[in-house]
């Protein structure tokens, strides 16, 4: 009788190790929704590519890239994110980073200094609340940006919305508030040579 129920236990061992090598649970997949999945592909389908842009519109005195010039590049893409540096003239502090979520899109700005180290304020930014559109998307400021504002001395930015516009000749970036409007278009029609890159990357 020993013997029997020994026999068993092994039986039931050697089950449960073969199982726990042989099955394994899938992952939960990042779903998301066709507005976003065409926006985020219209950008993706430009990776590589370079393109000069210009302000179209700002209303703040004293803070215009007007005579800067302007370089967007649509540097690294992934299933799940874009990485795209904004060049200002010999400034290129700046990164914004598109990325899938689950539950929308999110856009943040990599903000770093020349040594590559990050500014003080740096990936601020927000998520989509609605579908939007596969041309357009908009990302109100999420509560680490508006934290982030208040400490750094900007109250006012915590009404900020960002935008981002896609068609077949044009991109937009555009920033709203109350009161407040930048906004810089990209002629997608000519591409450039792309920069370096920016501030904190590598060109590996």
């Amino acid at each position: 009788m020993r013997a029997t129920i020994n026999i068993v236990k092994v039986i039931l061992l050697t089950s449960t190790l073969y199982f726990a090598h042989t099955v394994r649970a899938n992952e939960a997949p990042l779903v998301s929704i066709q507005s976003h999945d065409d926006f985020f592909n219209s950008i993706s389908a430009l990776c590589d590519k370079a393109f000069q842009g210009k302000v179209t519109v700002d209303n703040a005195s004293g803070d215009s890239f007007a005579n800067e010039e302007l370089i967007m590049h649509i540097r690294k893409c992934s299933d799940e994110k874009i990485e795209i540096p904004f060049h200002v003239g010999d400034d290129a502090s700046r990164t914004w980073i598109i990325t899938k979520t689950g539950s929308g899109l999110s856009l943040k700005h990599d903000h770093r200094h020349r040594d590559g180290s990050h500014d003080e304020s740096t990936m601020y930014g927000g998520h989509t609340t609605d579908a939007g559109w596969a041309q357009v998307q908009s990302f109100p400021a999420d509560e680490y940006s508006k934290q982030l504002f208040v400490k750094t001395g900007i109250p006012q930015s915590v009404g900020n919305t960002w935008q981002m516009f896609i068609y077949p000749e044009s991109f937009s970036y555009r920033l709203i508030r109350q009161g407040r409007e930048f906004r810089v278009d990209f002629d997608l029609t000519n591409s450039i040579t792309a920069p370096a890159a920016p501030w904190g990357y590598s060109d590996d």
